[in-house]
C-alpha cells in the first residue's frame, strides 16, 4: 500500500465525486485504526459519519493503493482540485 496523508478541511461533495473515479482501492483509516473502504457507498457513508464525533470533525488518513488515486485525492485535499470533469 501506498503512503497516507491526513485529511482537513475538505468538500466531501467533491471528495465522494473523486472517489468515484479512483482506481484501486480507497482506505479512510481513523485514529482509532478503523479502516473504511470508500470504494463502497456504505463505506463511505459509515466513514464520513465516523469523522463527526460529537459535533465536530476529528482526524483521519486516508490510504491509496494506487499510486495516481492518492495524487488526485492529495491534490484535492491541498488544493480543492483533483477530478476530472
Amino acid at each position: 500500500m501506498s503512503k497516507s496523508f491526513s485529511m482537513h478541511d475538505i468538500d466531501v461533495r467533491e471528495f465522494i465525486k473523486a472517489l468515484d473515479q479512483t482506481k484501486g482501492n480507497v482506505f479512510l483509516v481513523t485514529q482509532e485504526n478503523d479502516r473504511f473502504n470508500l470504494k463502497s457507498k456504505l463505506s463511505q457513508l459509515a466513514g464520513i459519519i465516523s469523522l463527526i464525533e460529537g459535533g465536530r470533525l476529528v482526524e483521519a488518513k486516508i490510504v491509496c493503493d494506487d499510486p495516481e488515486d492518492e495524487s488526485m485525492l492529495f491534490r484535492l485535499n491541498l488544493f480543492g482540485e483533483g477530478t476530472k470533469n
